[in-house]
């Protein structure tokens, strides 16, 4: 092969590579150091990243968490009904134990509700606490995923698996959901990074 025709391989070559580049840099969203996919399949259906970003506790990082739904939602009411599958997928970004993120959960679900609304899904409230605590600790970059699936309910997985049985009843899996879109979320910034939005939980992020 002469050196003319090696040069005209190589510069195609490199136009086809800088040709894939903003292709592949769209197939995936990074917030801090996770990157999320930007399509994943949840019970059978596509779903698409609707927003990312960092929650914060006290000023500091706790996990990143990425909102995966069928189409683009820009509403809280539009997330939380229990008939849209749907995607939340969180990396733990410092050591933390599983009762505690439990409990988390579990105040940002009863701070979404009236006592009597709350009293008809504790048991789905005591399932999922169950859950985190039997999962001991989170280090930090593990994953935790929880997926809706209409008609099957709410289903936890970390550490390559299923943990338990879904939790069907559709009240609890509303709620589940209020704990970033409810009208009082764990954090406002991570609830308008989710929806698409910018803000301090997907912007500067150090």
């Amino acid at each position: 092969m002469n050196l003319s025709r090696k040069k005209f391989l190589g510069a195609a070559l490199a136009a086809i590579g800088a040709g894939l580049m903003p292709a592949l840099s769209w197939a995936q969203t990074k917030i801090a150091d996770v990157t999320y996919p930007n399509e994943v399949t949840v019970g059978g259906q596509k779903l698409q990243l609707n927003g990312a970003g960092m929650r914060f506790r006290f000023g500091f990082k706790g996990y990143t968490a990425a909102l995966y739904t069928p189409n683009k939602v820009t509403k809280n009411e539009d997330v939380i009904k229990p008939t849209l599958a749907k995607r939340i997928h969180m990396v733990a970004q410092r050591d933390l134990k599983g009762d505690e993120l439990g409990k988390w959960f579990s105040r940002g679900i009863e701070d979404n509700m009236t006592k009597e609304e709350f009293s008809k899904i504790v048991n789905g409230v005591i399932r999922m606490g169950n859950i985190f605590a039997e999962g001991k600790q989170f280090n930090k970059g593990e994953s935790i995923i929880v997926d809706l699936v209409p008609g099957t309910g709410l289903i936890t997985n970390f550490r390559g698996k299923q943990q338990g049985e879904p939790i069907k009843e559709p009240e609890f899996a509303e709620n589940f959901f209020k704990i970033w879109f409810g009208r009082k979320p764990a954090d406002e910034a991570l609830r308008v990074a989710l929806l698409g939005g910018q803000s301090s939980a997907n912007t500067n992020i150090n």
